[in-house]
């Protein structure tokens, strides 16, 4: 699901991600379905340390062909504030 959403949302300005909560899967995802994803940024701010970069915190969504959430999960990321 986060790899679906790189090339829209984070090619070329992400230095690391720092971590996923929240992670849950209220649907099973079986042979056969097609998944969409959908990411909203959540907050933006800016890092104490790197003055070219900042925190921004993704909340990623799966969803089956239904339209039913099949996984959800909270991401931070260390990201620059211009691709290179």
């Amino acid at each position: 699901m986060i790899g679906m959403t790189v090339n829209d949302t984070t090619l070329g300005t992400t230095i690391a991600n720092l971590g996923m909560t929240d992670t849950r899967f209220p649907k099973p995802v079986f042979h056969g379905d097609t998944i969409r994803a959908r990411t909203t940024v959540k907050e933006v701010r800016e890092s104490k340390s790197r003055p070219n970069a900042g925190i921004v915190t993704f909340h990623h969504q799966g969803f089956n062909q239904r339209g039913e959430e099949v996984c959800t999960t909270l991401r931070q990321a260390l990201m620059l504030r211009k691709p290179q």
